[in-house]
């Protein structure tokens, strides 16, 4: 009753202007609005440790934990016996068909996360997972798998060995976030960290239906910030996603982490800063800055770097915790959106705990590109309670949503301008532990919201692992 509450509230306050066509008036594109329709379970017992204030199987960086490909959808995870398991279910169906695959968690790390990629040139699934910093493990389905669901078993048959190698192609030593994106000709990039957390730099690879290349390393490490309390000369990039527009443009938010935490106000905090974009328009080849300044070029030695002009579109120092791998999205013109969190100022200047500042002050914000090529940032009227992640999904009508910790959802409309954002849903029925592993091709396939989360527990004792949905405006 409450959800229904809040819901009719939100829409009640929702701009709403008629539209002419033909002399006929025409009713305005609905605001937002969520139905959920319902839950299924994927694990009654999956794998549950709490590491870097997160769990392994909804580390919201995941790209992708959860995904839906032609009236299918897929997920991974590891269960409480740390074996990987990929599962997957026609859409509707109560229950999912799951495959263990032989490989388990080498290690109690929150990210060391499963994620998925489709290339749709051939029709395979692909998996890299369990790395922080050193070796990575990856799995390929068999040709044509995700084309032909109905008619093909789903057993341990149609999964190839695991390799520590991407067919071959080694990359680093020293690798993390595996992120996939599919690009607008059906092949497979694979987004990853060389380095370690305060000394790394990002890097691509592709495959073309036959053979893995390494496109390279596009941003740097090095070169020299400084804020009003010291300086550092390394830091790594980190990333808010990495995603194709209906245009075939490729975007990326981003936030900076330095290496040395002399640029702080006080060692108990973070030292992200500011919040940055870069876009490429060749498939990450090259890639430029927000007034189209070409900024680098992939596997050279011209790399984005913190010293570059023209990459902050939202300017703030690293005295307020702010979170680095938010979330981002795009539009059904190709403009780009994202979620940031951090202390704002009205609650001192300075956090000393990042944990608990974020917790009991963090605030998210909707950053956005206007048309007219104005960014815009407007303040999300939730208190995370969390220092954790929240993800943005826009409906088919470019209505915003923000999924925040524990499965609540707040909305804004585009007839507002995104100013009027409410709570639809409040996640108490959901026991979530935290953050959640969003359905990206689901919200954009069919209009539907889902999301994997696990329940609450403590220590290292296992819990239920479940995807919620719930329906869009049509």
């Amino acid at each position: 009753m409450r959800r229904r509450t809040l819901l009719a509230g939100a829409l009640a306050g929702a701009v709403v202007t008629p539209a002419f066509a033909a002399g006929t008036a025409r009713a305005a594109n609905p605001g937002p609005s969520v139905t959920q329709t319902g839950t299924t379970t994927l694990d009654s017992q999956a794998l549950f440790f709490v590491s870097y204030d997160g769990l392994v199987n909804n580390n919201s960086f995941q790209k992708n934990g959860l995904l839906t490909y032609k009236g299918y959808q897929y997920a991974a995870w590891y269960t409480s016996t740390r074996n990987a398991v990929v599962a997957r279910r026609a859409l509707g169906a109560s229950s999912w068909s799951k495959v263990t695959l032989s490989h388990q968690l080498k290690s109690s790390d929150s990210h060391n996360v499963i994620s998925m990629g489709v290339s749709k040139v051939d029709g395979r699934l692909h998996l890299n997972m369990d790395s922080h910093s050193d070796g990575y493990f990856y799995v390929k389905s068999i040709a044509g798998l995700l084309d032909n669901p109905g008619t093909t078993s789903w057993t341990s048959a149609v999964f190839g060995s695991i390799q520590t190698s991407l067919d071959g192609l080694a990359l680093t030593t020293q690798f993390t976030y595996p992120q996939f994106v599919s690009t607008p000709e059906g092949k497979l990039q694979l987004s990853y960290r060389v380095g370690i957390s305060g000394n790394g730099r990002n890097a691509l690879a592709e495959y073309d239906g036959s053979t893995w290349t390494a496109l390279g390393e596009w941003s740097s490490s090095t070169g020299t910030y400084t804020s009003t309390h010291g300086s550092s000369t390394a830091r790594n990039m980190y990333l808010h996603g990495i995603d194709y527009d209906v245009n075939g443009r490729l975007h990326s938010f981003f936030t900076w982490r330095e290496q040395n935490a002399a640029v702080m106000c006080n060692s108990g905090g973070i030292t992200n800063h500011d919040t940055g974009y870069v876009y490429s328009t060749d498939r990450g080849r090259t890639w430029r800055n927000d007034t189209a300044a070409l900024v680098a070029t992939t596997g050279t030695s011209d790399t984005v770097a913190v010293t570059d002009a023209g990459l902050v579109v939202d300017a703030l120092n690293p005295d307020h915790s702010l979170m680095n791998q938010e979330s981002q999205f795009t539009d059904s013109a190709g403009l780009p959106h994202a979620i940031i969190s951090y202390v704002p100022g009205r609650f001192g200047q300075c956090t000393t705990n990042y944990v608990g500042d974020r917790t009991a002050n963090g605030r998210a914000f909707h950053l956005r590109k206007n048309s007219s090529g104005t960014w815009q940032k407007t303040e999300i009227p939730v208190a995370l309670n969390s220092s954790q992640r929240t993800k943005l999904v826009l409906d088919k009508y470019d209505n915003a949503y923000a999924v925040f910790p524990f499965g609540r959802i707040a909305a804004a409309s585009k007839a507002s301008g995104y100013t009027d954002w409410a709570v639809l849903y409040d996640g108490s029925a959901l026991n979530a532990f935290g953050e959640v592993v969003i359905d990206e091709l689901r919200v954009k396939s069919d209009n539907v919201l889902a999301f994997m989360y696990q329940e609450t527990s403590t220590g290292t004792t296992a819990s239920a692992l479940h995807v919620v949905e719930f329906a869009l405006p049509a």
